[in-house]
């Protein structure tokens, strides 16, 4: 990065300190689409992460995830707290634009001057967010907001990046979001740390919450745990609090909704709750269920865990980002790529043997030290060879 650019890094940083919207704008343009100086920027700023909390929303469309992630930023913002939103929409495979509609959505809360709202292309990206949305979120945290809310695209079952990048994850759910098969699925369904049931008053939402609950018993173990052999047992001599932990075992969905509602758990269990959130309806109840989850995430050194996670994957990405861009960008790696072309083609070799090859005669490449000497003696490309350079 050259002199000049450094200087508009440093007078970028010197506005993004004072606190001014459009530094922080410029920013996240930055790191959002890796501009010259990206890494200088968030290296910058990297010292200062670790006091927002970052709330992730996902689920499938049309379940009402911009609805309700606005009326939780009218919430928080009712109570003094600054809030960034970053929504994630999706990109045309066809054109590569995107609508950006979750802010359009947001309009009621976009003016108020404690909330961001910063709205973001996939830009191919199958996991639910768009590939530089922990890097925003970064940007976001130095600036000092209080929560940041990420809203992913409209999702299935296997787009968990979310998890990987929030706190606390909230899935919203609609009545139609399917049977009580889906709910035993893998997936999404098993990142939630809360489940919402909006559109409540549509058809089939208590039966969908009933479901949940029922799988999160039935993953929890309990069912039948604690209750006695029934042969020479007098249920009349059972105490109170016996009689109690007999009916949760035997009814997982109950021991589920009695568990999540504990003040401060020893083990979390995610609450279901229901929303009408066009009307407003439930939020409060989703906002203490976030609250208190992040209470038992500090309780239980669980919150230090999962940014300790998020740190060393952040550092498997930019290792692998890295690589991908010296080599693939590198003119005598793509010839000699070419060169290999033909022997891939006639069978003599294979995909594996060539990436190995590539690899043992890149280390400088890899390592930031082009050399012109790795870019000259290719190596031999045998499937008997192996690895050999």
């Amino acid at each position: 990065m050259s002199a000049t650019g450094h200087a508009a890094i440093d007078r970028l940083l010197t506005e993004f300190d004072a606190g001014k919207k459009a530094a922080l704008a410029r920013a996240v343009s930055i790191v959002e689409n890796h501009r010259a100086g990206f890494d200088v920027l968030l290296s910058a700023l990297h010292p200062r992460l670790g006091r927002a909390r970052r709330i992730g929303v996902t689920g499938p469309p049309g379940a009402g995830k911009s609805t309700l992630t606005t009326q939780l930023v009218r919430s928080w913002r009712e109570t003094g707290q600054t809030v960034a939103v970053v929504a994630v929409d999706p990109t045309s495979p066809f054109t590569g634009g995107a609508l950006l509609g979750d802010r359009i959505r947001m309009e009621s809360v976009a003016l108020d001057p404690g909330v961001f709202i910063r709205s973001m292309a996939t830009r191919g990206s199958l996991g639910g967010l768009a590939s530089a949305t922990r890097d925003v979120c970064d940007v976001l945290d130095a600036f000092g907001f209080d929560t940041i809310l990420i809203e992913t695209v409209g999702v299935g079952q296997s787009e968990l990046d979310v998890a990987r990048t929030a706190d606390t994850t909230v899935v919203v759910l609609v009545p139609e979001s399917g049977d009580s098969i889906q709910t035993l699925k893998a997936g999404v369904m098993e990142i939630a740390d809360l489940f919402v049931v909006n559109k409540a008053d549509r058809p089939g939402a208590d039966r969908l919450r009933n479901d949940l609950e029922l799988m999160l018993g039935l993953r929890s173990g309990a069912t039948m745990r604690d209750v006695p052999a029934h042969h020479g047992v007098d249920l009349k001599a059972l105490g109170s609090a016996e009689r109690e932990a007999m009916r949760d075992a035997m009814n997982p969905a109950r021991a589920a909704r009695k568990a999540a509602g504990e003040a401060e758990p020893a083990e979390w269990t995610p609450a279901v709750l229901r929303t009408i959130a066009a009307q407003g309806e439930g939020v409060a109840e989703v906002i203490d269920a976030i609250e208190r989850h992040g209470g038992y995430l500090e309780r239980s050194g669980e919150l230090q865990g999962r940014r300790r996670q998020r740190l060393r994957e952040r550092v498997r990405e930019a290792v692998e980002r890295k690589v991908a861009d010296r080599l693939w960008h590198d003119l005598g790696t793509v010839e000699w790529l070419e060169a290999r072309l033909s022997d891939l083609e006639a069978g003599t070799t294979a995909p594996f043997h060539v990436a190995d090859a590539l690899l043992a005669r890149s280390g400088p490449l890899v390592a930031g030290v082009p050399s012109a000497a790795a870019n000259a003696a290719p190596p031999a490309s045998g499937i008997t060879s192996g690895a050999s350079a």
